[in-house]
């Protein structure tokens, strides 16, 4: 299809709403689409969705290579690494052409699974899915004498998910459902579930509900409720079995509640009660609570406590606060714990083993990775009385594995490594780790990938990729999808940017509320940088972003749109101001620790200084590809499908600008792994033409540039 034959895009109708406040006028004229029972609103996603697959139409036998390409690196039928709990191992597997993996056991002994043991399947995800566009499986446990099953389902994409309690023995599914549940959890009695609720405007869970085994729900008795809207709830078991917690926890906030996993009918004990600003977790051992706390420091440190005395002045310091290493995480065992922390923007997983039951424990080395950039982090492990410790590692060049540490040698042993099929070469492909310095001196780190016989200076199309926000530590994995852009040339960047928690809690600190803008100037820094270095041609940038990642992408484009060729924005936050100021959406109210409180009038000047939707202006800008989904739960689709539709009337180029509203999905796109592939191959077509390459070397075919 020629450029001259693609329909015109198409045009939202305008109805102009204005909000006043703190002396501002805010002016929408696209506010109607909000409206999903407005029969205009799916036919103007629909006239989007059409006209962009008009204009990627002379893409389609690009799309369908790569997609090929990425299905070539994926071994298809596979199985995981199994894992004890009990006297079963689990594992998961999936078979070609089938959408979802198959959840399975087997008997086994403390060595592994027996070799005659008869697979049994727990969940057969394409089973569940018929019928179904959309299918993920939620919250998962399993009781002590691994007969009952509660798992939760969502088929919209909306995150709703519904329970289900599953006979094992029997492989029938109770009667009886319960909607909008979060977190599920047995009672050591093998009869009573915990589960937590979420609200319908909020959707937050801020209830926790008590079931019996075999009594109608109707009779569930519901055993706490949290009224503050800034806060979840979340339950689970202590690694030793003995103690169930009920966490409830804000963006900055946290507190959680404990119960004696064998007096389900008890009554649950507070540890600490909150304090705004203090976050804490527990875990349990010999009649000693593990609790991580930030009261110290915004990089948190270890101390124990006595069961029955958990207050501040029974604290016994184990681990103190230490401003350039990031506690993240304590993994708790018999005999050791480890230590799951960030220094330099790299996880570390360090040992410290008990003398004896005693609380005191002494360091005793860390797990060795041999790469200087990568991603580690603990993989699954059930057994409280562990000689051995199981974590994931991967990096840019090195695909997903899972390794056996062992405690008494400290050797670790490698369990499996993801294949790559299709003649993946991993000596091929180089990675670096660089710094870009940002306006205010702050050294940002950037993290690198690219083919190195593609590799030329100042010449290859560039990629950066950022998110920045949350406290979101962005992940150094490997991704064998990434091939198709690495195997064109294609030089890719990921920006360690501040407002993620890649140099700990002081890192996300600098990127937040009246330091958000931080975010955008680091990105900003990190692409001039690349450039400037050499890593990539300035004409031919690609960025891309999703969610708040997303509001990166629109902020740094309004801000710089000179820099950037092409952009790829998923599922944007990008309408700032109207979705703070409307706190009957859910997660704005608690969104306020994150972004600030625009009824205050500092904060509301500041994030209208950035907000994407509030200032597009009449310029031009680079090609854009923005894609959401008709049931997104945390950034609704009206947000993007607005921005375009204003952008349309603002910009002053020619340059490609498409929407795609996936109308049968949520927050993370499509749930099959074929359709996700699918979608992966349309964005990267889109790129591979706004960038004018196809392999190394060789300019975009006649298709590609159509």
């Amino acid at each position: 299809m020629s450029q001259s034959t693609i329909p015109a895009a198409p045009l939202a109708r305008k109805d102009r709403k204005e909000t006043v406040l703190h002396g501002v006028t805010l002016a929408d004229d696209y506010g109607w689409l909000r409206d999903k029972q407005n029969p205009d609103v799916p036919a103007y996603l629909e006239a989007e969705n059409a006209y962009a697959e008009a204009e990627m139409a002379p893409l389609g036998g690009l799309r369908e290579e790569l997609y090929q390409e990425m299905l070539s690196h994926i071994k298809q039928t596979d199985v995981s690494v199994p894992f004890r709990d009990g006297g079963w191992w689990y594992y998961t597997r999936t078979e070609e052409g089938l959408q979802y993996a198959i959840h399975c056991r087997k008997r086994g002994t403390e060595a592994g699974p027996a070799e005659d043991a008869a697979e049994e399947v727990i969940l057969d995800g394409n089973r569940l899915a018929e019928g179904h566009a959309f299918f993920a499986i939620g919250a998962t446990d399993i009781t002590d004498d691994g007969r009952w099953l509660a798992y939760t389902t969502d088929t919209t994409g909306f995150r709703q998910y519904t329970l289900h309690i599953k006979d094992l023995l029997t492989a029938e599914t109770l009667p009886g459902e319960v909607e909008r549940v979060g977190s599920v959890v047995w009672a050591a009695d093998n009869r009573t579930l915990f589960y937590t609720v979420e609200d319908e405007e909020q959707k937050r869970q801020y209830q926790l509900w008590r079931h019996a085994l075999g009594a109608e729900h109707s009779s569930d008795v519901l055993v706490y409720q949290d009224d503050d809207e800034r806060f979840n709830l979340g339950a689970g078991r202590t690694r030793d079995g003995k103690f169930i917690v009920v966490e409830a926890a804000s963006h900055i906030t946290s507190e959680c509640r404990v119960l004696a996993a064998d007096q389900p009918d008890g009554e649950f004990a507070l540890i600490l009660a909150r304090e705004d600003g203090h976050e804490y977790s527990v875990d349990h051992r010999n009649g000693l609570w593990f609790i991580r706390t930030n009261d110290r420091g915004r990089n948190f440190r270890l101390v124990t406590a006595p069961v029955n005395a958990p207050g501040r002045e029974n604290w016994t310091e184990q681990i103190p606060h230490r401003d350039t290493i990031m506690l993240e995480d304590v993994d708790l065992f018999t005999g050791f714990f480890i230590a799951c922390e960030r220094e330099d923007g790299l996880p570390k997983l360090r040992l410290w083993r008990f003398a004896d039951e005693g609380a005191d424990a002494t360091p005793a080395g860390e797990i060795a990775f041999p790469e200087p950039a990568y991603d580690a982090h603990p993989h699954v492990n059930r057994i409280f009385d562990a000689k051995t410790y199981r974590y994931g590692y991967q990096s840019l060049v090195t695909p997903s594995s899972v390794y056996e540490y062992d405690v008494a040698s400290g050797g670790s042993t490698l369990l499996k490594q993801v294949e790559i099929p299709g003649g993946f070469d991993r000596a091929l492909y180089a990675s670096e780790r660089i710094h870009a310095t940002a306006p205010d001196g702050v050294q940002v780190p950037i993290s690198i990938i690219y083919r190195r016989d593609c590799r030329k200076e100042r010449e290859n199309p560039l990629y950066v990729y950022g998110y920045g926000s949350y406290g979101y530590s962005l992940p150094l994995g490997f991704s064998s999808s990434r091939l198709s852009l690495l195997d064109r040339g294609v030089v890719m960047a990921y920006a360690h940017i501040r407002g993620g928690g890649d140099l700990g809690k002081p890192w996300h600190d600098a990127g937040k509320m009246l330091a958000k803008r931080n975010t955008f100037t680091d990105f900003i820094a990190a692409v001039e940088h690349l450039t400037a270095a050499g890593y990539g041609d300035p004409a031919r940038v690609a960025i891309e972003g999703g969610s708040a990642g997303g509001l990166l992408m629109g902020a740094v484009t309004n801000m710089r749109p000179e820099l950037f060729r092409a952009v790829v924005s998923h599922v944007p936050f990008v309408d700032v101001m109207n979705t703070m100021l409307d706190a009957s959406l859910p997660l704005t109210v608690p969104e306020y620790e994150e972004w600030g409180d625009p009824n205050q009038e500092a904060y509301f000047k500041y994030m209208l200084s950035y907000s994407p939707y509030d200032n597009l202006k009449a310029a031009s800008y680079p090609s854009m590809l923005v894609k959401t989904s008709l049931h997104d739960s945390q950034v609704m689709y009206w947000e993007p499908a607005k921005y375009v539709a204003k952008l349309r009337t603002l910009k002053t180029d020619n340059n490609r600008l498409l929407l795609v509203t996936n109308m049968k999905a949520g927050h993370g796109g499509a749930s099959g792994r074929y359709d996700y592939l699918k979608e992966i191959a349309l964005d990267y077509a889109f790129l591979l033409r706004e960038l004018g390459i196809v392999n190394c070397g060789q300019s975009a075919s006649a298709a590609a540039t159509a």
